[in-house]
This record gives C-alpha cells, sequence and structure tokens, in this order.
C-alpha cells in the first residue's frame, strides 16, 4: 500500500491505517528501535508507541514523507527510553555511544534554551551535511540519526571499521569547526 493510501486510513480514522502502517513500515521503524535500544522486547513496545502516536497525531497533523515521520517517532521514543535506562544505569544498544561521541560538539537539550537556536543549529548540521559527498553523508547519517554500528555501516558500505571510525571521526572535527565558525557552539 501506497504512502498516501495509508495516510487517507489515518485521516479517516480507519482502524486499518495501524495494520496497514505495521506491515509497510514494521521492519524499517524496528530496525531504528533495535539499533538505539538492543533490546528485541524494548524495541517492539517502541514501535508499538510509535504507531499509537501516529494515531493519535493524524489529522491534524499530515506528514509529508510518511517513512521520515515514523522514523521520527521512533527514534524519539526509542532515545527517550535509551535515557530513561541510561539513567537507571542499565546499558544496551547502540545510543550510548552514538550520544558520547557527538557531545563533544552538539550542545544537550537543557543549553539549548530557546526553540528558534535549535532550529538554526538543525539548519547548519543539516547544512554542513548537504556539503558532504553522499557516502560520507550517508555513514554520517547512518550512525547519528539510525545509530547503526560501525561494523553494520562497514560492512553495508565495504569499508573496514577502522575507515568508517576514522571518517566519522574527521566529519565530527569538521562539523565541530563548521558550528564553531557559525558561533554555534
Amino acid at each position: 500500500m501506497e504512502s498516501d493510501q495509508i495516510i487517507q486510513l489515518f485521516l479517516n480514522r480507519d482502524e486499518t491505517a495501524l495494520k496497514a502502517v505495521s506491515r509497510e513500515y514494521g521492519a524499517y521503524c524496528s530496525k531504528i528501535a533495535m539499533n538505539i535500544l538492543g533490546s528485541r522486547e524494548d524495541s517492539e513496545e517502541c514501535v508499538n508507541d510509535a504507531f499509537l502516536k501516529a494515531w493519535e497525531l493524524i489529522p491534524p497533523y499530515k506528514p509529508e514523507k510518511l517513512s521520515a515521520f515514523l522514523g521520527k517517532l521512533t527514534r524519539n521514543l526509542a532515545i527517550n527510553k535509551a535515557r530513561y535506562r541510561l539513567s537507571e544505569k542499565r546499558g544496551g544498544g547502540q545510543i550510548g555511544p552514538v550520544l558520547d561521541e557527538l557531545s563533544e560538539i552538539i550542545p544537550d537539550n537543557s543549553s539549548v534554551e530557546l526553540e528558534q537556536e535549535r532550529k538554526e543549529l538543525i539548519e547548519e548540521i543539516n547544512g554542513f551535511l548537504r556539503k558532504l559527498p553522499s557516502k560520507k553523508r550517508n555513514i554520517f547519517i547512518r550512525r547519528y540519526w539510525y545509530c547503526d554500528s560501525v561494523r553494520e555501516i562497514a560492512l553495508d558500505s565495504g569499508l573496514t571499521e577502522n575507515n568508517v571510525s576514522v571518517s566519522l571521526n574527521r566529519m565530527r572535527k569538521k562539523l565541530k569547526q563548521h558550528l564553531e565558525k557559525k558561533g554555534m557552539i
């Protein structure tokens, strides 16, 4: 089923939208949640919560791209769950290392006082990513958006784990320089 058809089911408050979204986007959202949480049970719960959240938000909201909308819902819910688990000193998943890697250059949410500043930061990061070659941009996004492991990225891209790690390190340094130059950090 096409995403436009699924969105229309949501807009019509047709409960088959939940079955359709699960069938079409379940594996995609599960992979995102699993990468972050490292637990099948927590991932399933997170994906179900994301689909329920989509049911609550559509309508009135009508997403332009359903996969991105669902991915973002899943990712945010999984990160919140992972933060809770980390605060309880229970590990698992990739979110701990991913957040540690970015913590040196991206301010945490508590230091971003205004929504406008957050939007400007996001736009600067997106501008930085647009300037990267597609292969590097893909590596960066897979690591820091989808929370894929360095090993998984290396296997899929035909690079060694060391190449991926070095590339990520260099991109983080360049992003830090870019944000410093723009006065964002």
